[in-house]
């Protein structure tokens, strides 16, 4: 191992003949928000409970703050915080006792968790809401109490699994500014999201599927490197015709919907994609289909996601 706060290598775990992590190599550097994306099932939460050393790996190796995830679990959950996306505090607590707490729970001394309590309320901006109890709290400011409490003994790496999921998107804003603001005081951020905007803010993203790490690096190296063609996104008032007979054309090599929209990929040359959206607006109107709107997009972190999953899904059928 090489000093990094959370490093993995060649980190496997089985469930009897069913690989739910194959050979996971990764690393995070201190103050890096690392996103690990995945659709469900793909091995993220088995991935994070190794790491949190709640789950011994089958094989392979990872360090944790220094510790080993096999031979040191409980340095491993000493160092570490962790905040899971169900809700995790004591709805019938107030603010402050559920801080007073958490504070107990990891033993730290009456005099320095008054200070703690004092930090973490300015951090989560609950100043006022001390005696509120915690029910009657809005989704998006549970969750920022929850991730005061999950770092009120001042972990080296935090742990966030979904953390803003049913939570409003100003909330969420919110709550990544907190994020960042831990960061950039040192804390490493491990966090799994199926929020492709909030994958953009992360520093690095790995991509898990079936178990395995996909693609790995910062979000602009991931869209330069792993997307293969021109992404050509339309509009239309019958998607789901379209989609079929866009599917059948030799010169797509994926489609899919992209909400109402259709994202079709080519990996014709710059000068045939003109020729290839004429080809779709033609073939469509000739089955009654209006193109209300089709041009060339740069890709997105969804659109790699996309690509990437089909890619695997045809590797493993073929």
């Amino acid at each position: 191992m090489t000093g990094y706060p959370v490093e993995a290598i060649n980190l496997r775990r089985l469930f009897g003949d069913f690989i739910a992590v194959d050979s996971i190599n990764l690393s995070v550097k201190q103050g890096e928000v690392f996103g690990f994306l995945g659709p469900n099932g793909a091995g993220k939460t088995t991935t994070v409970k190794m790491l949190c050393g709640l789950l011994l790996p089958t094989s392979g190796s990872a360090t944790v703050a220094g510790f080993d995830i096999a031979t040191q679990p409980d340095d491993v959950k000493r160092s570490i915080g962790y905040m899971s996306q169900k809700f995790s505090l004591y709805s019938d607590l107030s603010v402050s006792e559920n801080i007073d707490f958490f504070g107990n729970i990891y033993g730290i001394a009456n005099s320095r968790l008054k200070e703690r309590k004092r930090e973490i309320i300015r951090l989560t901006g609950l100043e006022g809401s001390e005696n509120t109890i915690t029910s009657a709290l809005s989704v998006g400011w549970k969750q920022r109490l929850a991730l005061g409490c999950s770092v009120i003994h001042e972990p080296k790496i935090l742990f966030l699994d979904e953390p803003t999921a049913g939570v409003d998107p100003d909330s969420r804003r919110m709550f990544w500014d907190l994020i960042y603001d831990l960061a950039q005081k040192g804390m490493t951020m491990f966090v799994t999201t199926h929020y492709m905007d909030e994958a953009e803010n992360c520093t690095r993203l790995g991509f898990i599927y079936n178990g395995k790490m996909v693609a790995s690096g910062t979000p602009l190296e991931i869209k330069r490197s792993r997307m293969k063609g021109t992404i050509i996104e339309l509009d239309t008032d019958s998607p789901s015709d379209a989609l079929g007979l866009i599917r059948e054309m030799s010169v797509i090599d994926e489609v899919s919907f992209f909400g109402r929209l259709i994202h079709a990929v080519t990996s014709v040359s710059s000068d045939g994609v003109r020729q290839t959206m004429d080809d779709i607006s033609r073939l469509l109107q000739q089955h009654g289909i209006p193109v209300t709107r089709i041009n060339t997009i740069p890709p997105s972190l969804e659109d790699i996601f996309i690509s990437l999953i089909q890619q695997e899904d045809n590797r493993a059928a073929s």
